[in-house]
This record gives structure tokens, sequence and C-alpha cells, in this order.
């Protein structure tokens, strides 16, 4: 591995990350946090906002920073984990930085952390300080990475958090009781910094974890509430969280596709609310945030075309029961879709997936399979286990030695609908390999 400096590419940087702490997840604050003393970032905005959750947290923090920017505000926002490139982690007001910026943050990084050892992950969220700092950004929203209490994020003492769906997910770390997650994501929270929480069925652990350490938590079906108006495209928002906005009035269906993100945007609205003495936003900016708010790999679509005409693709991050569950209801509210699509699919080997298989099977005429080759994959044959367990008849599935191959067989087919999904790393590698073989409209 060649020594890392300032005149490295950051794909070196990365590749040398990964290969000095090789432990992909360590939890624990002690470490990171002593390391962002030292750097003087754990204060990387005039005001802060945390977003923790199982799923929905990337799309609200798509969300916020749209509104924020809208209203002119100068917003830094951190995410995980990237599709196609690492810079997209980091933005400045929707636009990731520039390699150069993270390579340097990197080398500071480095110099200064001596002998302290560093995740991929910590290494990331730290970069993603110094820059805001650098940048001297007026908010920074932060996706936490996993859990919350003991992520890497969590290390920045919030001026607010927002915490979406709650769900058993990377169980091997969390555990598998709902009520246990919900502390563990409540672990964000401050005492007497307003919480949000756009659940609308959270474990009473959450509530109790609140009222406990004096948090102000305002909750989805108390504190607010939205529906859809027989004005297509708008949804009223009632609350008693402010003064400063109508006790009820209506925002716009936001640009994110599915209906699981009106209750994405209740949050992001509920919390905006809350904070409004502090971070003033119009219902203009608001309108115009939540319309041209764009978060990809979350139900995608897009045209490919192909020799035999052209594709409809339809791209989804769903990567666990309960966003299985929302991209099976958004494939319901569309015509004709029954066994409609051909699904490029592939899951890590440590997820709940046979119930997500369950949920998209109607759906599906003919799964693609293949091993993700990387850690925490599922084995071809694990994958195929996983569909004689959910009563997938052999002849609708289609064994492929890596996703390129899965994307030039489909490519390949008269079908005229695809559906890519299983996880992060899935919608990645398939990405990737349309950007090599097709072009997409």
């Amino acid at each position: 591995m060649e020594t890392l400096s300032q005149h490295s590419s950051l794909q070196a940087w990365i590749d040398g990350l990964l290969a000095m702490h090789q432990q992909e997840i360590d939890l624990g604050l002690e470490r990171v946090s002593d390391v962002a003393r030292r750097l003087e970032v754990t204060r990387p905005a005039e005001f802060v906002i945390s977003v923790a959750g199982t799923n929905g947290k990337g799309s609200s923090v798509a969300m916020l920073s749209a509104v924020l920017d809208a209203q002119g505000y100068r917003v830094g926002t951190y995410t995980s984990p990237h599709i196609l490139r690492f810079n997209e982690r980091i933005q400045i007001n929707g636009q990731p930085v520039e390699d150069r910026e993270i390579v340097e943050a990197f080398v500071e990084i480095e110099a200064i952390r001596g002998q302290t050892k560093l995740t991929y992950f910590e290494f990331s969220t730290l970069a993603a300080l110094l820059i805001f700092k650098r940048h001297k950004v007026d908010v920074a929203v932060l996706e936490v990475g996993l859990g919350g209490r003991l992520d890497a994020v969590n290390l920045v003492d919030a001026d607010a958090a927002l915490i979406t769906a709650i769900d058993v997910d990377h169980v091997d770390w969390l555990g598998d009781d709902r009520a246990q997650i919900a502390l563990e994501k409540a672990g964000i929270t401050r005492a007497g910094k307003p919480a949000v929480c756009s659940d609308p069925h959270p474990p009473a652990t959450l509530a109790a974890f609140a009222s406990a350490q004096g948090v102000p938590l305002w909750q989805l079906a108390e504190d607010f509430s939205f529906q859809k108006t027989q004005q297509a495209g708008l949804i009223t928002f009632k609350h008693a969280l402010t003064q400063d906005w109508p006790a009820a009035f209506e925002f716009p269906q936001p640009a994110l596709l599915g209906e699981f993100q009106w209750q994405n945007a209740a949050g992001v609205v509920a919390l905006l609310a809350r904070i409004g003495d502090q971070l003033p936003v119009s219902l203009q900016s608001l309108a115009s945030g939540l319309t041209q708010v764009k978060h990809p790999g979350r139900l995608q679509q897009f045209t490919v075309v192909t020799p035999s005409g052209q594709q409809q693709w339809l791209v989804d991050v769903a990567h666990n029961p309960q966003s299985a569950q929302a991209l099976a209801d958004y494939l319901a509210s569309q015509e004709d879709s029954r066994q409609a699509y051909i699904s490029l699919f592939s899951v890590l080997n440590d997820k709940d997936s046979l119930p997500m298989v369950k949920q998209l099977a109607p759906y599906i005429a003919k799964w693609m399979l293949a091993d993700l080759q990387i850690p925490r994959a599922s084995s071809l044959e694990r994958l195929q286990q996983l569909m004689q367990q959910a009563d997938v008849s052999a002849d609708q599935v289609g064994k492929c030695t890596s996703m390129e191959q899965a994307v030039t067989e489909a490519l390949a087919m008269p079908a005229k609908k695809v559906l890519v999904w299983g996880s992060f790393f899935t919608v990645s590698q398939v990405l990737e390999a349309l950007h090599r073989q097709a072009q997409c409209v």
C-alpha cells in the first residue's frame, strides 16, 4: 500500500483507510470524540441537526437540506452510504465537495490522530465536520450511520434531533427488539433540545427516555398530523408546535416518489416548526424545497435504451422488511404491476431477507441473482435458498456471476420493466454497470 499524503488520490485514501482498520463497525464514541476535540470540530456549525432512524432518514436529510437551502442558509449535509461516489456523503448546499477537500481533511485527521485507531466511517465523519467548519456553514445536517447512541455522528451535541421510522435492522449490532432499538435512536437527543419523531407508532421506550432525560419530544399523531387533501399534490399539516406558522396549513407533496415520503415530509415540517425561532423558514421556502428535493436511489426512475427498444428502470435501496414493504406498496399503486418486473436482486447476509422477498414476489416475473462479492454479502447459494424458502419457482430464477452480468442479461431481455433493489451495494453496482453498458435517458 502506498504511503498516503496530500498528493494521494481520494480512492487511494479510501482503500488505505479500509485496510488500516479492517473492522467495518466499531461502535463507541471515546476514540473518535478524542480526535474530534483535538481537531476542534465538535461544534462544526452554528446550528446542528442530527437525524436517526431505520428508514427514511436519508430522505429526511435531503428534504431538510433542500428547504434550508431555499431559505438561503449555507447548509452542510453528511449522509451514508454513498451510491456511486464517496463525495455524495459530504455536500454543501446539495453539491458534493471536491476530492481535494476530502483528501486535505483526511491528511489533517491522520496527522493529529496519533496512535488512535479510527474506522473508515469515523474518518469520514470527522472529515465532514472539518469541511463544514472550514466552509462556515450555518447549518449542519448529520445522518446517523448505525443506531444513534454510539454512532460517531453522536459526538456532536445536536441543537435538534429528528427520529424517523423505527424498525428492526442491523440485528448483530442493535438486537431484534424494537423497544431497545428506539432507545439507541433516542441517544442522539439532548436535554432541553427539541426532538421530533415521525414514526406514527414508536415504541413507548422512546417517550419514556425523552421524559426521563428532559428532552422535549413531539410525536406524529400526538403533536402533529398530516393527510392528503382533495386537491392533488397537497398535504394538510396540523400541529400545536409553534405560533409562527398557522395551526393548520397545506404543503406540497415532496418531489420524492412514494406515499411514505409524506410521513417523512411531515417530520421535517414539524422539526422546522419547532426550531423556527432559531432557524426561521418561510412557508414559501418550505414549498420550494419540498418540490425541488432530489435523493438518488429512492424510487429513482429512468429509461434505458436497449437494442430491442426501451426499458423502464426503477431503482430503490430498500434493504430491510419495512423499506421493502414501502416499495411493495408503491408498486401496488401502479397500474399493471403484478409480475411485471425483471428484478436484479442481492442482499447482505445479516438482513431479515425472507419477508423482503415475500413482499415483492407478487410483482416480479424473473429474479436475476448475484453475489455482491463484498464483506457481508449473501452467496449465490444462499440467495437461491432464499428463493426456495419464499416459494419462488425455480424457472423464475436466473443465476449470475456478478451484477455486471445481471445487467447485461437484463438489457438483452424483451422485458419493459426492470426493478433493482435489496441493498445500497446492489444499487451501486448496477448503476456503475449501466453507465458502462447502456444509454440512460
